[in-house]
């Protein structure tokens, strides 16, 4: 969807850590603006800017203007970004030309409106199964999300990609079969308690072993020996 946001940008003339890392203390990051048939510039951006489109309703299908002081300004979308794992600070991100005359595939979100009869009246549960479809069309015709109603929804039933309506330009590039959400039922799951095993008792120490001699062998020795 294109909105009326123009931002700034300032044309880099070196590249590498050390200047990704001096544009990020004055405030800003590292950028590259391609496409459209065009060279690519390396250019300087405020990463706020970027993180006010990203977070919109429309984020990241959202075609703005960009501002290169002294060379261009050109219509983009922010087709890739980098952020820092742990802070989550956006580090880069790389801006595409849009003709705005020529067909584009987006990714657009998908939202469910309703509660499905196989969850109120059958004890089911709604699962969302795709989150967003691929379309193509102009470039002024993108939108912001589908949302689908799934009241009519019984259990087993499923609402697929080929049933979400489309206007304008616009053409399904997913599967037409893909689900969307579908109601299915809820299974207890047994769990097995684990046996308890008894702890074996330590053994007690060995006695030492008594070897007793036989009664015969005894008798024999207690027997005072014959005379020859």
């Amino acid at each position: 969807m294109r909105k009326e946001i123009t931002i700034t940008a300032e044309l880099r003339d070196s590249r590498g850590k050390n200047e990704a890392r001096r544009l990020r203390v004055s405030g800003k990051i590292p950028a590259v603006v391609y496409g459209a048939r065009q060279h690519p510039l390396a250019v300087a951006v405020s990463p706020k800017e970027l993180n006010r489109i990203l977070q919109s309703r429309s984020g990241h299908n959202t075609i703005f203007n960009v501002d290169i002081a002294g060379t261009e300004n050109t219509p983009v979308m922010i087709v890739d970004w980098q952020n820092d794992p742990i802070k989550s600070n956006l580090l880069h991100a790389d801006l595409k030309r849009i003709d705005l005359n020529e067909r584009i595939e987006v990714r657009v979100p998908v939202h469910t409106t309703g509660e499905p009869k196989g969850v109120k009246q059958q004890d089911g549960l709604l699962e969302l199964v795709v989150r967003e479809v691929e379309i193509e069309c102009l470039p002024d015709e993108i939108p912001e999300e589908f949302i689908i109603d799934v009241t009519e929804l019984m259990l087993g039933q499923s609402s697929r990609a080929g049933e979400i309506p489309l206007s304008g330009s616009m053409k399904l590039v997913s599967p037409a079969d893909s689900v969307i959400a579908h109601v299915i039922a809820l299974k207890a799951v047994a769990v097995e308690a684990e046996p308890v095993v008894a702890e074996a008792a330590p053994a007690e120490p060995a006695e030492p072993e008594v070897i007793k001699k036989g009664k015969k062998e005894e008798e024999a020795e207690a027997e005072p020996k014959k005379k020859k």
